[in-house]
């Protein structure tokens, strides 16, 4: 029997994921101080365990291994046990998991599982999930831990060896590339990044390789980017690159990636044709996604993409948004132990849910006249076309448009009743910047201020609550804010800021702006070789200080970081911004130029570093502020930006302090460092902007 005097620690950690593991029979500790001592002075080996709480295979070891007396009386005598959440502690889930990757030449995931050193924290041996017993060609889990306590006993030697190895493996992967000078800032990346993308892309069903297939939002925004800006001169890759983007949201949003009643995306799709969804559903995603759909709406005008994005943003404001105003992490995949149980349906429960006219045009568009497609039951994706359906069934288009409308809306509401999935109520900063872009630039397209209503309130919480005496928070949950952020955390919430002055103008979140990229400048920034670290200088000291230039499940830190100071350089006339963005993009440079695609965030700041868009500022009195917007917003592209300054305002910084209001309304606009004179009307405004090239 468990003795109830050793609760593992666990129990007092803000993490759900850590909580779940607080009742298990292991001696967890989280990481930190106290455990890794406690490692050091009873020499034995860590036991790493990392995961997250919508991780599906993780609840299976967690039920296989960790709730098992017999494992976890194992793990107690021969281990100190760490148990992580990747999603707070970002900073070592990279790192072992490229450890993971050079011990076993083989793609990391989750659950991981290491086995460190007690005095060094460096791995020696690792895996990802593995079962209780021998089986999927892995060895049992207990007799691993057995094998590896042994190992550890008797090769002390041969592990220190390794050990040298591993570090210095790790130190050359973070090694600074030669960085190129500025005269070699080319668009070249940009134009080979479009051509690698077309190389892997999926012509029949839309997105790039196979199953399984994710999203890559950003290999979306680099196309949408780059068929904005003409292709920097190429039209003809410029048409190819909206044409891959157009397609494959499209075919996103008609399939089983899509929750077609309730809105948003689960993590990616186990096929090819984006039918069936790994069912988890996470706010990283979702952030960017509505993005993509908002802006893919202004360029096309196609309402199915306004749909998605609206759909999305109800699904965030309705089961994500916190009381407080900070946007909840995932959904699980799970629930009442099935994976995906929440989401499929039978099809007696259907057509018991919905009247005759409902059934007939919602089962031809969704595939209820087929064969089940999960396990029996049906999980929803679009078989058939509108107009079809219309056909089959005697109905104009639009009547059967209303009738599927009204077959969601009770669908939606029967599926309330179920076991919802897990919901992770941890509130991340860094995930939140996403979401608070992606509802601004909801806001920003649609005119809605329900969404920027969302964004702001999101945006209120995390000033309040997570920035703090100058320096942010990574994390929050149950009215407590720790973990020192990291870059992603600050360049994230920049970008964000940015895109709510668009919408609205805010001299506090201006000042806060130049906060956050004061603090990227202090505490990340590489001054000699250029860029950014993932962690702060004053974070604590890991095995490795890492500076990513790649986008994994989260766009590049350094991508973003580099983007919004080109932005906010511009905006306030701050060198100092520009400069570390440009030295940014020259540490990334050679790396950049041999895998573009897999840079993409650093793309998008080489577009704006190498093709500046239009900005334009206004300032005048509020009324007429918004007249001059309603008259040139048309006219603007996904690319250009636009601050309306009331003359309300007060102090600005920078280059705006100049941009004073007259008598009306007067607009600067500019292109990088090249500014008309002040226009004062604004017809002329929408000349020059309708004009090719901007006039």
């Amino acid at each position: 029997m468990r003795d109830d005097n050793q609760v593992n620690e666990l129990i007092r950690e803000t993490s759900p994921y850590l909580q779940q593991h607080a009742h298990n029979p292991v001696h967890w500790m989280p990481w930190g101080e106290t455990a890794l001592r406690r490692a050091r002075e009873e020499n034995k080996p860590i036991l790493l365990s990392i995961g997250y709480s919508a991780c599906h295979w993780c609840h299976v070891m967690a039920h296989e291994s960790f709730d098992d007396e017999e494992t976890a009386a194992l793990m107690n005598r021969y281990f100190i046990n760490i148990k992580v959440d990747r999603e707070e502690r970002p900073d070592i889930d990279k790192i072992y998991q490229t450890a993971q990757q050079l011990l076993t030449q083989r793609n990391g995931g989750w659950p991981l599982t290491m086995f460190l050193t007690p005095d060094d924290h460096v791995p020696f041996f690792g895996g990802t999930y593995f079962p209780p017993e021998p089986r999927y060609g892995m060895p049992g889990f207990k007799d691993l831990l057995t094998r590896v306590a042994r190992f550890y006993e008797q090769e002390q030697d041969g592990i220190r060896q390794q050990n040298a190895s591993m570090l210095e493996a790790l130190r050359r992967l973070q090694g600074p590339a030669p960085a190129a000078t500025a005269s070699e800032l080319t668009p070249a990346p940009l134009h080979e990044g479009v051509d690698q993308l077309a190389g892997i892309f999926d012509e029949h069903h839309g997105g790039f390789g196979g199953a399984p297939k994710f999203p890559h939002p950003t290999h979306l925004e680099v196309l949408l980017d780059y068929g904005a800006a003409r292709g920097l001169g190429n039209a003809e890759r410029a048409r190819s690159a909206l044409q891959m983007a157009r397609f494959t949201l499209e075919r996103m949003a008609l399939g089983g990636l899509h929750d077609q009643i309730g809105g948003g995306f689960s993590r990616y799709s186990v096929d090819a044709l984006w039918m069936i969804p790994h069912f988890e559903k996470m706010l990283y995603d979702n952030g960017p996604l509505l993005s993509l759909y908002a802006e893919a709406w202004k360029i096309t005008g196609e309402p199915l993409f306004r749909r998605v994005a609206d759909e999305t943003a109800g699904w965030v404001m309705r089961e994500m948004q916190s009381p407080e105003g900070g946007y909840y992490s995932s959904l699980d995949a799970d629930s009442e132990g099935e994976e995906g149980r929440f989401y499929v349906w039978a099809r007696d429960e259907v057509r018991a849910s919905l009247d005759a006219d409902e059934y007939e045009v919602f089962s031809r568009r969704f595939g209820l006249d087929r064969e089940p497609n999960f396990e029996g039951h049906w999980h929803l994706h679009v078989f058939n076309s509108l107009e079809e359906v219309a056909r089959e069934t005697g109905h104009e288009p639009a009547a059967a448009r209303d009738l599927i409308d009204r077959a969601r809306g009770r669908l939606l509401c029967v599926r309330g009743q179920r076991v919802r999935p897990g919901r992770d109520e941890k509130i991340l900063t860094s995930w939140n910047g996403l979401m608070i872009r992606g509802m601004a630039s909801a806001a920003l397209r649609f005119g809605n201020g329900d969404y920027l209503q969302s964004a702001e309130r999101a945006m209120e919480f995390t000033h309040q609550i997570l920035w703090q005496d100058g320096r942010l928070w990574a994390t929050y949950k149950d009215g407590r804010a720790h973990l020192n952020a990291y870059l992603d955390d600050y360049a994230l919430l920049l970008h964000a800021l940015l895109r709510l002055l668009e919408c609205r103008w805010s001299n506090r979140w201006l000042e806060f702006a130049v906060q956050l990229a004061e603090g990227l400048l202090r505490d990340f920034q590489d001054a000699e070789s250029g860029g950014f670290f993932f962690t702060s200088h004053d974070h604590e000291p890991l095995i490795q200080k890492r500076k990513d230039f790649t986008d994994d499940a989260l766009p590049s830190g350094n991508g973003i970081a580099a983007l919004a100071l080109i932005r906010l350089g511009h905006l306030i006339g701050e060198q100092r911004y520009l400069r570390a963005a440009e030295a940014t993009l020259r540490a990334a440079w050679e790396p950049m130029n041999r895998l573009p695609h897999a840079f993409g965030a650093l793309l998008l700041s080489l577009s704006e570093f190498a093709d500046p868009p239009q900005q334009i500022i206004l300032r005048g009195a509020e009324h007429g502020l918004e007249q001059w917007q309603r008259r040139v917003t048309p006219a603007l592209n996904i690319r250009s930006r636009l601050f309306a300054i009331p003359d309300t305002a007060g102090r600005l910084p920078g280059l705006l302090a100049e941009r004073r209001a007259g008598d009306g309304v007067v607009a600067w606009l500019c292109e990088g460092f090249q500014c008309r004179t002040p226009i004062h009307d604004v017809a002329e405004l929408e000349a020059v902007l309708k004009a090719p090239e901007g006039g």
